[in-house]
């Protein structure tokens, strides 16, 4: 386990670095650079300043030359300071995780806690009303744009009713409940499906049938057997989900205003801060990677024939030694 662990962290490697390259690269074709940005912010201007400011950033030398300088300081552990604000980008990127992660988790508990039940009762009732208006609702969640729920949750609970405030994060757990839902019902959606396939599909298992014919009751059934050996796809579809809402809370920081690394992102953007840009996005790829990595290492302890992969070769090995 300790093996595979330290083998994924060493694919960190080569992911950081084409993620970066890309990114860098795509910066480098887009219209305009961090030195014109200053100089719309600063006003009346010098041609001789600015002639200081693009040797400054080094924008007379080539995107490679650039590319690896940045790469240097970052094998140094250096991600560089804003070319906007100058703050430091690690402080900057540490300073609004928690509010991501506090999003992220509170989005993923609300989804499980919705999306599993609504699957479990659409499998024990396929092709019945319940199973069908259980289908209706998460093609809806699914199929409607994040924005498009952020925008109508805040019309509704907060333009008509006022019970919620609309944006920002200043009312404590009230202002957190409106972005939980709207990031959470997409992950509520991809789950229930994932529950009911799975769900249907071992209820028509064998062993199943046996305990049934065995006096267990029908709920001890679902819960302990059924549920149990479904966990796999659905620990899946859920890291899937919280991998997407911490790499893509774009949209829903940017709809509520809250501040998270995603609005920290479109910040940079929109202000062409290359380095808070280049930043952010290595580290969120850090993020994404090792939630999926705690994901694989979850299933070694829902399912014991996954944990028998890792350990089977050492065991194997001994075997050989011992003989």
């Amino acid at each position: 386990m300790v093996l595979f662990i330290l083998k994924r962290l060493l694919l960190l490697i080569p992911v950081i670095i084409a993620v970066s390259f890309v990114v860098f690269a795509l910066l480098e074709a887009a219209p305009g650079d961090i030195v014109d940005t200053i100089v719309a912010r600063a006003g009346e201007i010098t041609p001789e300043d600015i002639e200081r400011l693009r040797a400054e950033h080094h924008m007379d030398r080539s995107m490679f030359f650039r590319y690896g300088i940045y790469m240097s300081n970052l094998l140094r552990g250096d991600l560089g300071v804003s070319d906007i604000t100058g703050l430091s980008v690690w402080n900057a990127f540490m300073q609004r995780l928690p509010n991501t992660l506090l999003l992220s988790f509170t989005a993923l508990i609300f989804g499980l806690a919705v999306a599993v039940p609504l699957g479990i009762i659409a499998a024990r009732n396929a092709g019945k009303l319940a199973d069908n208006i259980s289908t209706f609702f998460t093609l809806v969640g699914m199929s409607m744009p994040v924005f498009w729920i952020g925008l109508l949750l805040i019309i509704v609970f907060s333009g008509r009713l006022g019970w919620l405030p609309a944006a920002g994060n200043e009312a404590g757990i009230r202002s957190l409940i409106l972005p939980a839902i709207c990031s959470g019902l997409s992950l509520t959606a991809s789950t229930a499906r994932q529950t009911r396939s799975s769900m249907l599909d071992l209820l028509k298992a064998d062993f199943l049938r046996t305990a049934k014919a065995k006096g267990v009751p029908s709920e001890t059934v679902i819960r302990r057997h059924a549920l149990g050996n479904a966990w796999i796809p659905i620990v899946t579809a859920a890291g899937a989900s919280l991998s997407a809402q911490l790499a893509g809370s774009v949209v829903v920081e940017s709809v509520f205003a809250w501040p998270g690394i995603g609005r920290l992102a479109a910040e940079a953007v929109f202000n062409r801060d290359v380095t808070t840009i280049m930043g952010t996005i290595i580290l969120t790829t850090v993020l994404y990677v090792l939630v999926q990595l705690i994901v694989d290492v979850l299933y070694a302890f829902i399912d014991p024939r996954i944990k028998a992969q890792y350990t089977g070769g050492k065991k194997a090995k001994r075997k050989v030694a011992m003989a």
